[in-house]
């Protein structure tokens, strides 16, 4: 026999907890859901994201609602844009009574390219996070976190060959604290325009020489790409501190060069 659907139930999670011991996050974890974004040339991309979601939860709290991270997603809302991302976070906060919080977002990205000769279109796919979190009495903060491939060529191999130059794929990845916001593309292209040559979906046979060439003239040691990136991101009024690192694909060796920098803008 069903139960009445009116009958009292308790709320066990607002009971009272005599541990006295706060936590510091408590939500979910690897919760994939659908996501609208808005991009840079003002188009809809439609993606799949893996969110965490976490609260604060006070020493005297049993547990937090869980459900409650749920229907905030299943909630209406416009396709997503990185002020509407902190939106969703202060109503986060207060849907679960909290004065903390953190969401953490993670998605393939797409952006649609040119190639440098003939002109043909393709897709190439990045790393995203968008990262919105609040501590006790502080400001919401905002990070991007990407990571996108590139070309790096070897200035050694190019120096002390008779002809040639060994090459490898790259992946940057950036992560920046953000003053306002700055478009994944904005990133993504400054990530590019430093590596010693960017890479496509699609290229045709006059697509390869260009690129070819153009890391061959602009040879790279994963040390000059992230200290050329770190000029860049230091310049940058919107970013206040900011991570890059990058970890070259080594075609003549088993292992991978690696090197990260780190600073903040005054």
């Amino acid at each position: 026999m069903n139960a009445p659907q009116n009958i009292f139930l308790p709320d066990v999670q607002a009971s009272p907890d005599a541990r006295r011991l706060a936590i510091q996050k408590v939500g979910v974890k690897g919760l994939r859901y659908p996501l609208r974004l808005t991009t840079d040339g003002g188009e809809i991309l439609s993606t799949v994201a893996t969110l965490t979601m976490s609260v604060g939860l006070p020493p005297d709290v049993k547990g937090t609602h869980m459900s409650r991270f749920v229907e905030l997603l299943e909630a209406p809302r416009a396709p997503l844009a990185q002020d509407g991302l902190l939106r969703l976070l202060d109503e986060m906060l207060l849907r679960l009574d909290a004065a903390c919080g953190r969401i953490e977002l993670t998605f393939p990205y797409f952006i649609r390219k040119t190639a440098p000769v003939s002109g043909v279109e393709s897709l190439l796919d990045h790393d995203v996070a968008l990262i919105v979190e609040k501590a006790d009495h502080r400001e919401a903060s905002l990070t991007l976190r990407l990571t996108t491939p590139v070309t790096s060529l070897c200035p050694c191999s190019k120096k002390i060959s008779a002809y040639g130059a060994h090459n490898q794929r790259s992946h940057i990845t950036l992560e920046a604290i953000l003053r306002e916001p700055m478009s994944i593309e904005a990133l993504v292209r400054l990530a590019e325009e430093e590596a010693s040559c960017e890479v496509f979906g699609l290229l045709k046979r006059p697509d390869e020489k260009w690129v070819t060439e153009r890391a061959y003239d602009n040879p790279k040691f994963v040390e000059d790409l992230v200290r050329d990136i770190a000029l860049r991101l230091m310049a940058e009024p919107r970013i206040a501190a900011w991570t890059v690192s990058s970890e070259n694909f080594e075609s003549i060796h088993n292992h991978s060069a690696y090197a990260e920098l780190s600073g903040t803008n005054e």
